[in-house]
């Protein structure tokens, strides 16, 4: 299995376009010792040839240009196979919208995923100009699920939704929208389809981008796999507080803070999985400093940090 971080950023990106924060000014202006990066995205494929991407960012096409995986190989093509979208947070959903040039998409999503997004969405027309444009393939939680090329021919991978702690996203709270499901946000897992087959070993990566916490689902999802990708959002609760950004701490708006004690990166630490990667990492993260104390910490603790172009092979 070929991985490829297309973006590892959280919305907005980073540096995030109208932000002035320590850590935005120093990578614009070259004193700070980061790496600029587009919003989170994945590319996963079986064979190098047919590629599936976890979430759709609004810089799809800048990602996709940058790597020669996701390149056309005839006068209309694209080795793009499908679409995984683990909840319908803007920064995961609109980059579908950049996709409208008379090609057909399958997108795999919950049933109310696929439901905030396509309806009472008048955009979503540009996904509807000719029969089997778009193609929505329901992700049922807890199932593992084939993913298929065309619809048909088994690219050699499977996936299951894993209903993580978190929160709709905020076009779709307010009043007369439905109540909140699990299926609002979820993490996935993708495997070989032979790793049924494994005895004693662990197989395929999980993704959980966005979650306010653990839950028995989420540990036994990270327990059965060698390499996590999860929510790297905020290193602290107060992060935005105490930068002047904001008046929310993390965990009101559904992201488990990385640092301290009780913060996701002890956890990380304690799991069987070959590597650990944190992702979704918000510009105000002081963990994006090569050479700060929290990436120091997050090392120690046997954790990578996603970048834009890293690639691993499972």
């Amino acid at each position: 299995m070929r991985i490829r971080v297309l973006g590892s950023a959280a919305g907005g990106g980073f540096p995030q376009w109208n932000c002035g924060c320590e850590n935005c000014q120093g990578v614009r202006a070259g004193r700070l010792k980061a790496t600029a990066r587009t919003q989170e995205s994945l590319a996963v494929s079986a064979d190098g040839e047919a590629w599936f991407l976890i979430n759709a960012s609004p810089e799809i096409r800048q990602q996709i240009e940058s790597f020669s995986g996701l390149w056309p190989r005839q006068p209309r093509h694209s080795p793009i196979a499908g679409i995984i979208l683990t909840n319908g947070d803007m920064d995961h959903v609109l980059g579908l919208l950049s996709l409208r040039e008379s090609h057909p998409l399958t997108v795999y999503a919950t049933e109310s995923v696929r439901r905030g997004f396509s309806e009472g969405n008048v955009l979503y027309r540009t996904l509807e100009r000719f029969p089997g444009q778009l193609t929505w393939v329901t992700l049922q939680a807890g199932v593992s699920q084939p993913l298929l090329i065309g619809g048909e021919r088994s690219s050699g991978l499977t996936v299951m939704a894993v209903p993580a702690p978190g929160k709709r996203p905020l076009h779709l709270e307010g009043p007369g929208t439905p109540p909140p499901v699990p299926e609002d946000n979820i993490g996935v897992v993708i495997a070989p389809d032979d790793a049924a087959h494994v005895v004693g070993g662990r197989r395929g990566v999980a993704y959980f981008a966005a979650a306010a916490g653990r839950s028995p689902a989420v540990d036994q999802a990270v327990a059965g796999v060698d390499c996590v990708f999860f929510d790297g959002t905020f290193w602290s609760s107060d992060e935005l507080i105490a930068a002047g950004l904001g008046t929310r701490r993390a965990e009101d708006m559904a992201h488990w803070p990385v640092g301290g004690p009780q913060g996701s990166l002890s956890w990380l630490s304690g799991g069987p999985a070959r590597r650990k990667i944190l992702i979704h990492v918000n510009n105000t993260n002081p963990v994006l400093r090569d050479d700060g104390p929290e990436r120091a910490a997050a090392s120690a603790a046997g954790v990578e940090i996603a970048y834009d172009g890293m690639e691993l092979t499972l």
